[in-house]
């Protein structure tokens, strides 16, 4: 691949900060910035003049693109050709409060993912290769522009998702598949979130085909204008095979004894790509918000425990993804993070003021022998931990 101006521009301003000591920001439209702790430096680079689609074959279910790439460009480009990204990656602008298009490097380096996460995969199982700049100024590579590739390292697996703490992305291929000819959604009415869970398994368990399965209690729902709690589970596929599939679920779910309906396509679209953006959580601005990952059979017990809290909840991918708003305390946090330990899962603040992301830990510490190998990492890859330092881990 080419290297292009703008990217031997940003290899010379990493280098000379690699030189210097001097820490630098990594961004690409900072439309996360909000997201783990601040990172507190007065320069910063950017990806978001690398921009254009490199690649599309649309019969190799394959496309590349400069990491700055409006997120919304490459979507509309796949649609052209009936394709999709298959995390179906979300759009937290309005959780965030910011205004500017995520870029493709920004969700990446995320790994943010959709409600198909629970039956496709995140966002880090379908780069097929990145090219990237390491703390020390170098162009590396990783992968390839195939399905099938074995070259080199794999360091598209451990980029994706660093948070711009290894390198800065400048270029990825992904993975696509055709896009479902239709969607829609089985809605089981008035479940509590035990039993919405018993339901999720069931459907995700059948030989239905779920793509995705989310339950949001009452005032959750009513975020985003239902009058009832809703178990939702999402079949995606061809028309008839569509509706063949649902009116099975329905019937199977139906002898359970709840209340069900079926959305349409129009209607579906619309409420996953709201739970995908967690707008039921109705976050205020002042308010944190934070997502807890845990087997599903604990994800009611993890809600249960923050009812004190008032804190405002949904759960999705079946159950083990659940979704918190509440008071930007430490002592929301930390029940929060008890919450989440007693049900043997992890946690993350998502979002909260940039007091709090300072004063608590924004992700688990890590047992001692993955620390270590962290460190290893992350000397190989920036030897002088000037790419966005404490992002993740103060001090680190």
């Amino acid at each position: 691949m080419e290297v292009s101006p703008a990217e031997t521009a940003l290899a010379a301003t990493i280098a000379d900060s690699a030189r210097t000591g001097e820490a630098l920001a990594v961004w690409g439209n900072a439309s996360k910035h909000r997201m783990l702790r601040p990172v507190r430096v007065t320069r910063s680079v950017s990806s978001r003049d690398l921009t254009g689609i490199t690649l599309y074959a649309p019969k190799e279910l394959v496309i590349s693109a400069r990491a700055g790439t409006p997120l919304a460009e490459i979507e509309r480009t796949l649609a052209q050709s009936g394709q999709h990204l298959i995390a179906e990656p979300p759009d937290f602008s309005l959780l965030m409060g910011t205004a500017g298009p995520q870029t493709l490097g920004g969700v990446v380096a995320t790994n943010l993912s959709g409600p198909r996460r629970v039956a496709w995969g995140a966002m880090r199982d379908h780069v097929l290769g990145v090219r990237a700049i390491n703390g020390a100024g170098e162009i590396v590579h990783s992968g390839g522009r195939v399905l099938k590739n074995v070259t080199g390292l794999d360091l598209c697996k451990l980029l994706t998702g660093s948070h711009g703490t290894l390198g800065l992305l400048t270029e990825i291929t992904l993975k696509v598949l055709p896009a479902p000819e239709r969607t829609g959604s089985l809605v089981l009415r008035g479940q509590d979130a035990a039993r919405a869970v018993t339901s999720m398994s069931a459907a995700l368990g059948s030989p239905y085909g779920v793509s995705a399965a989310a339950y949001l209690p009452a005032a959750a729902a009513k975020a985003i204008g239902q009058d009832s709690a809703m178990t939702l589970i999402r079949i995606e596929d061809f028309s008839a095979s569509v509706a063949y599939r649902l009116d099975r679920l329905r019937a199977e779910l139906g002898a359970h004894g709840e209340s069900s309906d079926l959305l349409d396509d129009a209607m579906s679209r619309w409420i996953w790509r709201m739970i995908a953006n967690a707008a039921p959580l109705d976050a205020a601005h002042e308010e944190a918000v934070w997502r807890v990952s845990v087997r599903p059979s604990a994800g009611p017990a993890v809600m249960a425990a923050l009812v004190p809290l008032g804190a405002k909840i949904f759960m999705d991918w079946g159950g083990g993804l659940v979704w918190i708003a509440g008071p930007a305390s430490v002592a929301a946090h930390q029940a929060v993070t008890d919450a989440a330990r007693a049900a043997a899962g992890t946690w993350m603040v998502f979002r909260a003021p940039e007091a709090l992301r300072l004063a608590v830990d924004v992700i688990p510490p890590e047992p001692a022998p993955l620390a270590r190998i962290g460190v290893r990492v992350k000397a190989a890859m920036d030897p002088r931990g000037i790419l966005n330092p404490g992002r993740m881990r103060a001090g680190a």
